[in-house]
């Protein structure tokens, strides 16, 4: 039925020359989304100039009364942006090195192709999520994506490239490469730059996919038996984003047809064994907390549990690197009260599972409002430690172990890791024609 491999070279939107990137590049929406100060603060440095802040709903404002006016506004400024003519076309692969601190990620544009993604557990396909998908928060996703002429993507894609045969040689070949942008990203985000391939260097990259997706070469690298469906893409950053794009696709599709460019997303894929590729721990932040969440952790796993009150959140950090056997995590709240949860025989082989089971359930119970994701310890601890906050601190599933697990055993919990912190995602530079 379908003989597109599963990817192809994008064509692109970028910003026109003279337009101020540093102004022009904002930092993925869905990032910063328990401090409404950092976007304010990107709002008072972006001010009118043509910037993708004006193309995007940061998400800490989707609870917002004027959430519908925003997503109008978001839709008019695309059309006007494409109207002035503020956005160039550009076909091919680029590739992108985001430079923070002393290290360089490096990446390469690439469009996917949603008839080989699947979100769902179960999913067996080309394209895979890492982690699972919460399904009731695509609705405002798709609100923002309906009406829109553009998407901007902040989808960070996983390939598992041992050697170094997809990113890397293009990553050395740098100096024959054309340079289409190069800025310092604002609020403490590094610097990045995107440079075209050549016809012959594209070429060398979607043979190189080719040869990753063999499903000889894929049984062989995980060891699972011949003809298991192979994956090559599994999806780090913005799954929800690609699984957006994915709904609005399947609803759309049988009356647009296959040739449809909302049939592809936009996408930056990395190696996951880029050196400068960092994964992170997502930590869970408790809002409107009303019941004791020691009590409610003790009357839950009984027995089984250990609650250890420490000096300081670093004492808690410490402790929890020197667990070996233990399930463990912190405890942050309500207050400056520090804890490291223990658990024996736990339901779940991951740490993540079981907060998320009890957050889940603590929530359901009436015991907090709402959560919401925080990446970054110290953001964490300043946040929980808020009236009527509590913090669960986590460690992270190591990078090298992720997508084995996700082959034999599927989609992680929902936010497992995070790569990198909050001012290492992906800013916004390119765009792409979604009608």
């Amino acid at each position: 039925m379908n003989a597109s491999p599963g990817y192809r070279l994008p064509h692109l939107c970028l910003p026109r020359p003279g337009i101020d990137l540093a102004k022009w590049a904002v930092i993925a929406c869905d990032q910063y989304t328990a401090e409404p100060t950092y976007w304010q603060q990107v709002e008072q440095q972006v001010g009118d100039a043509p910037s993708t802040l004006h193309l995007i709903f940061p998400e800490v404002y989707l609870g917002a009364a004027d959430a519908p006016a925003r997503i109008t506004r978001i839709q008019a400024t695309m059309r006007r942006y494409l109207a002035e003519g503020l956005l160039n076309a550009h076909a091919g692969a680029v590739l992108v090195e985001r430079r923070i601190g002393a290290y360089t990620r490096r990446g390469l544009m690439l469009e996917l192709d949603l008839e080989h993604y699947d979100f769902h557990a179960s999913s067996t396909s080309l394209i895979r999520p890492t982690e699972g998908t919460i399904v009731e928060r695509l609705a405002p996703r798709i609100e923002v994506r309906r009406g829109a002429e553009l998407e901007l993507p902040h989808i960070l894609v996983l390939i598992d490239d041992p050697g170094g045969t997809v990113v890397e040689p293009v990553a050395a070949d740098r100096s024959t490469l054309r340079l289409l942008y190069d800025t310092e990203l604002m609020c403490g985000g590094g610097h990045v730059t995107g440079h075209a391939l050549s016809t012959a260097q594209s070429e060398q990259v979607l043979h190189a996919l080719q040869a990753l997706a063999d499903p000889l070469a894929f049984s062989a690298r995980y060891a699972v038996p011949a003809g298991t469906p192979p994956m090559l893409f599994a999806v780090g950053d913005g799954n929800h984003s690609l699984a957006t794009a994915k709904s609005i696709w399947e609803s759309a599709k049988a009356t647009v047809g296959l040739e449809h460019p909302s049939r592809f997303a936009l996408v930056e894929v990395v190696n996951i064994h880029d050196p400068a590729l960092a994964f992170e721990p997502i930590h869970r932040l408790l809002f409107g907390v009303s019941a004791d969440p020691r009590r409610a952790l003790a009357e839950q796993y009984g027995a089984r549990l250990r609650c250890i009150d420490v000096a300081s959140g670093e004492s808690m950090r410490l402790r929890l690197k020197d667990q070996a056997a233990t399930q463990a995590f912190g405890l942050i709240g309500p207050g400056a009260r520090f804890a490291v949860v223990e658990i024996d025989e736990p339901a779940t082989s991951l740490a993540v599972a079981t907060v998320q089971a009890f957050v889940d359930d603590f929530i359901d119970r009436g015991g907090a409002r709402q959560v919401d994701y925080v990446h970054g310890d110290e953001v964490l601890e300043r946040l929980a430690q808020q009236p009527g906050h509590v913090g669960l601190h986590l460690d992270t599933v190591g990078k090298s172990e992720l997508l084995r697990r996700v082959v034999l055993d599927g989609p992680l919990p929902r936010k497992t890791f995070s790569m990198g912190e909050a001012h290492e995602k992906r800013f916004y530079v390119e765009a792409r024609r979604i009608r």
